[in-house]
């Protein structure tokens, strides 16, 4: 055990060796809500009550009787308070005065004193029959700080408490309780009061500014705030956050488990944490990862390896290996994104002390920021050795935007109040496995591992993929202000490589070490060897750090200028909108161009989803196509150079065109498992989502808006025609006709649910008629006929030649887009499939309250014996998804185009059915619920949208994002504001916008590019204003669709405005610019439903010339 000189570092190292060292020097939590399932208890009790007290005859029905809202009113008027205050509050609300009574009224006597104690007679009858649960997560937290040495404090209004606390087993975790018993004998008010706050930190001896609350009431949230201490955490159970929020939470989370203390969201460019949690290191490392769309490296610790906490992960876009592996009993053979040779490792000591690996240095003082506007990593801490010396490390982390090869970490040593004796060791790690998911098999993926020493300062690491033979090489150079003995150390042998520096620092002056990286690969062009090239790569950055930050800034400050989305709203939401836009861009960037890759559904942050390519791209490509099309382009190349892959994949189960897998890696084949570990039941289940053929529409769909955003025809002859003509090919010839209705039906299909892989007694084997499927069939059937209008002439006669067309399969396309049956209830909603009628309803209240978190219902389900293809339920949206890719009008017209007149009203009733049968167990559902909520409900859907834009920064899939991000949830949210907000859409002839802006957002700003012009779009409640940059691209149309139909009316020409009729049957106003000009249109108040905004017919334009067009 180190010797520490002072109580401080005893703390410290206390913390460092136990797993917690956070900012605050206390933690207060509520009681019920927050620590102990008992609030829907008290609910309960206050609802007995109330309802005994309305229809007591003594009131004479003098008063107003309407029942009390266990949910509304239990928040309102009685949540965290105190008894009486929340009888007498409750009572007030409806004009009911009674006695106040006394403090030792009976639960029989008629007074507020009297009530108050008939109510904790129910409650306590209540916990009697049925106990007592404390939250996990609570419990969790509450371990985790004691262990580093931070007290703990109960305040709640309770007179309970302890026995509460003893039934909970948890009577022993609080160092001060201050309950409702205390607060009286000390003559506190209650909350929103801070006095029992206030009392709590006093007694702890920790000013409030050092102190935290957790609290779950408004009225717990209001005294917090009012008390000044420096951090009150909402916890949100009951679709509550807006309140709180308004109450003064600085942050509002589902549960304690998403807590991570450590964090500040202060700075919308700014990812702040503090200390260190165990609990919450993968999820930060996650976050703050550094990439640029050709490799990756988590935020992890440079002194830490993996250990069950940290888990120092680098990834390269596209290296996959194929390997066998042990999971819970059974062989696997899987495909995995490769875990690859790290450059970070770095220690520190002092004198001849313990390393800072080892967790035995005190290390205090501990922050991490994520700069997201230049892309750079800083850390500073505080260590302290044997004796007492200090020693402040800062560092820097970068990995080039400019040249994608490249990575740096920068580290500052300086000396605090001694000079003396300081080690450095730099290293590499190959000894590295594919180890960041449990559940997966660990799996060593690299081999033939050597390292060369090509001079004092660099080391060469070269190794290779086991079964794809990928050639890795890893060049490391390090190089160091003063250095007086550098000592080669090879570890053991063990694939690790490290070099020590011993270094002699004088007190206050600093002494840096810059560690810069090169990775090439042998799939990377114009190399003659990875070893040789990375080396060069290494000779070619002469100017150290200094210069890779200058480059690299500038490298994001272009990207910035492209993909900057302002909202003129809270601050958290920006911060969380850069934080998506960022992790976007260090997965997808403008060196993906130059590569075959696809989009990973984790990005390039974690082993989720084992790296594979799933369909989340169609929440990708909005955002990346119209900023960066030729990145949107490499990335069709990906599925493009893997259509033969898909051709054997159809023909093999009797199908003509083209069968997409489910999860993709580097040859194309499905990846997808067939059996899924159920840690519940501690069983496998079989995984049928390979079934999910609707990833074809998604490729087919992303096809057409990359060409209705480029216009680029040579790239649809080349490219996109045959993606679009083989999927429309597979699904054709999936579909069979019904003589006796003239209807063709699709079976054997799944949606994107994923919760109904067939009907009840028969899973696996698909439904029918999914309304998802054959909606996007219908619609693709249109547009392969669109594709060859388009190439009308040689270029589709060459086509048609070299895709064996034929005048018959055509004429099929076009009968398929007329005929495709649509499953209806009987009042008329969409059904997701035919036959999901007739399914059981689910009882929703009963699996929120004993499970929490429900989104996966599948596995609960099977633990249970039993199977969500039962039930009328979804893992995410379904049916919705069509009105977010197509949009209301599309979707209706779509519709009538297959004979069913469905009306506007009919699409809303069947949003508002399925929102409340979904379980949004995939972070994509609220992205679609959202953007769908945008044009039917936009106080929901802001609320949606928070939550979406939440997912991975409070880590609510359960603890998840530690496996990497969710890359199409984070673009996903981008695309809300795009898409939802600013309804933007690339129509055959126009780019179209039917604005939507929710009253939290005064404005919102972002760029585009279309059809060759770079387009700066302003939104606020009163008008759309466009401009375009400068440039010689032809004229396009700017509209503004104002219903689901199409207009007649006229057009004057360019920079004009009238009604259009001319590009695309926009029913609106329209504007035709050229390069330079601008339009500015004036939004008059919307009306409720889905059809949109309401122009103004008195609009002006006007271009930068001046020009002034009426």
């Amino acid at each position: 055990m180190s010797q520490v000189s002072h109580v401080g570092d005893l703390r410290a190292h206390h913390q460092a060796v136990h797993g917690t060292a956070l900012p605050y020097g206390a933690v207060l939590f509520d009681m019920d809500g927050v620590v102990t399932q008992t609030a829907s208890v008290h609910a309960a009790a206050w609802k007995q009550l109330f309802d005994e007290v309305l229809q007591d005859s003594r009131l004479e029905g003098r008063w107003g009787t309407e029942p009390f809202d266990e949910d509304a009113d239990y928040r309102r008027y009685v949540d965290g308070r105190q008894r009486e205050d929340g009888v007498a509050a409750f009572l007030a609300s409806r004009g009911i005065e009674i006695p106040g009574g006394k403090s030792d009224d009976g639960p029989d006597e008629w007074s507020v004193q009297g009530l108050g104690a008939r109510k904790n007679q129910l409650f306590l009858e209540a916990v009697h029959r049925n106990g007592i649960t404390a939250y996990p997560g609570t419990i969790a937290l509450l371990k985790r700080l004691r262990a580093g040495g931070i007290p703990v404090g109960l305040v709640t209004a309770s007179r309970n408490s302890r026995a509460m606390l003893k039934a909970a087993g948890l009577e022993a975790e609080f160092d001060v309780i201050i309950d409702g018993q205390v607060a009286a004998d000390k003559n506190l008010p209650g909350k929103p009061d801070p006095s029992m706050f206030l009392e709590a930190a006093r007694q702890l001896g920790v000013p409030p500014q050092r102190a935290a609350v957790v609290e779950d009431a408004v009225a717990g949230v209001q005294a917090g705030r009012r008390g000044d201490f420096a951090l009150v955490v909402g916890i949100d159970r009951t679709g509550n956050r807006e309140q709180l929020e308004l109450a003064g939470a600085d942050t509002v989370l589902g549960d304690v488990s998403e807590l991570d203390l450590g964090a500040s969201h202060t700075d919308p460019w700014l990812m702040v944490y503090e200390g260190f949690d165990s609990a919450h290191e993968g999820h930060r490392e996650a976050l703050t990862a550094l990439g640029n769309g050709y490799m990756a490296t988590r935020g992890a610790r440079p002194e830490r390896g993996s250990d069950g906490v940290h888990y120092p992960g680098a990834y390269l876009a596209g290296v996959y290996n194929r390997a066998v592996g042990i999971s819970h009993g059974r062989e696997l053979e899987e495909e995995h994104l490769v875990n690859v040779p790290s450059w970070l490792p770095t220690d520190v000591r002092i004198g001849v002390g313990p390393w800072w690996s080892t967790g035995e240095m005190a290390v205090s003082d501990e922050r991490s920021e994520l700069d997201l506007k230049h892309g750079v990593l800083t850390r500073r801490a505080t260590l302290t050795g044997l004796d007492g010396e200090q020693l402040t490390v800062v560092q820097r982390r970068l990995v080039s935007m400019h040249n994608p090869h490249v990575a740096a970490l920068e580290t500052i040593l300086t000396a605090r109040g001694f000079s003396g004796a300081v080690s450095i060791r730099a290293g590499i790690d190959a000894s590295v496995v594919n180890s960041n998911v449990h559940n997966y098999a660990s799996t060593q993926h690299l081999a033939d591992t050597t390292f060369t020493e090509t001079d004092s300062a660099t080391v060469l690491c070269q190794t290779r993929t086991s079964q794809s033979r990928i050639g890795i090489a890893l060049a490391v150079q390090t190089v160091i202000d003063e250095v007086s003995a550098v000592t080669p150390q090879d570890a053991g042998g063990g694939g690790q490589h490290w070099q020590r520096f011993d270094l002699h620092l004088i007190d206050g002056q600093p002494v840096t070490m810059v560690k810069t990286a090169a990775v090439v690969t042998s799939r990377d062009g114009a190399i003659s060897s990875p070893g040789t090239a990375a080396l060069d790569e290494l000779s070619r950055n002469d100017g150290g750090f200094a210069a890779l930050l200058r480059d690299h800034e500038a490298a994001w400050r272009r990207l910035w200028d492209r993909f900057s989305v302002t909202l003129d709203g809270d601050r958290q939401s920006q911060l969380i909108v850069n934080l998506h836009v960022f992790h976007l861009l260090q997965t997808i960037s403008a060196h993906t161009a130059a590569l075959d890759v696809g989009v990973p559904a984790r990005g390039l942050h974690g082993e989720g989803y084992r790296g594979h390519v799933f369909w989340d791209e169609v929440f990708v490509f909005p955002v990346i196509g119209l900023r960066l099309p030729q990145v949107s382009g490499a990335l069709l190349e990906y599925r493009w150079r893997r259509l033969d892959a898909a051709r054997a994949a159809a023909r093999a189960q009797g199908l003509d065109g083209a069968l997409f897998p489910w999860q993709s890696g580097s040859d194309g084949r499905e990846e997808t498992p067939r059996q899924l570990y159920n840690a519940r039941s501690a069983r496998w289940m079989p995984d049928y989502s390979s079934c999910q053929r609707h990833v074809g529409l998604a490729v087919a769909y992303n096809a057409w808006q990359h060409f209705q955003a480029t216009g680029d025809r040579d790239w649809l002859v080349a490219r996109g025609a045959e993606l679009i003509i083989e999927v429309t090919r597979m699904f054709a010839s999936l579909a069979n006709r019904d003589p006796s209705t003239d209807r063709y039906h699709i079976t054997g299909v799944m949606g994107p649910d994923e919760y109904h892989d067939g009907y009840p007694g028969a899973s696996g084997t698909g439904l029918r008629d999914n309304a998802y499927t054959n909606v996007l069939v219908s619609w693709l059937c249109d547009r392969a006929a669109d594709v060859l209008n388009e190439l009308t002439g040689h270029p589709g006669d060459d086509l048609a030649d070299r895709l064996g067309l034929t005048v018959e399969e055509i004429s099929r396309w076009s009968r398929l887009a007329d005929r495709l049956a649509i499953p209806f209830h009987a009042d008329g909603i969409v059904s997701q499939f035919d036959g999901y009628e007739d399914l059981l309803e689910l009882d929703w209240p009963r699996y929120r309250a004993q499970y929490g978190n429900i989104g996966r219902l599948d596995l609960i389900l099977e633990a249970e014996n039993d199977t969500t293809n039962r039930y009328k339920l979804a893992k995410q949206a379904d049916v919705l998804m069509l009105v977010y890719l197509l949009g209301p009008a599309d979707v209706i017209n779509q519709l009538h185009r297959l004979g069913y007149q469905i009306t506007e009203q009919d699409l809303e009733r069947t949003v508002q059915y399925y929102l409340c049968r979904t379980a949004d167990g995939s972070t994509l559902s609220r992205v679609v619920h959202a953007s769908v909520l945008s044009r039917v409900d936009e106080t929901r859907a802001w609320s949606v949208f928070r939550e979406a834009l939440m997912a991975d920064l409070d880590d609510t899939q359960g603890g998840t994002t530690r496996e990497g991000i969710h890359l199409g949830a984070m673009s996903g949210t981008v695309d809300i504001v795009l898409r939802a907000f600013a309804g933007l859409r690339t129509e055959a002839n126009a780019l179209t916008f039917s604005p939507r802006l929710p009253a939290h957002l005064g404005k919102i700003k972002f760029q585009v590019q279309y059809r060759g012009h770079r387009i700066d779009v302003t939104l606020n409640a009163e008008t759309l204003s466009i401009r375009l940059q400068p440039c010689s691209a032809r004229p396009i149309h700017i509209g503004i669709r104002t219903g689901t139909g199409t207009g007649t009316g006229t057009s004057s020409g360019t920079g004009t405005l009238g009604t259009d009729t001319d590009t695309g049957g926009i029913t609106g106003q329209h504007a035709q610019l050229a390069g330079g000009e601008e339009v500015t249109f004036s939004l008059t108040p919307r009306g409720p439903g889905m059809s949109g905004p309401r122009p103004s017919m008195t609009d002006t334009t006007q271009s930068r010339m001046g020009r002034e067009f009426q």
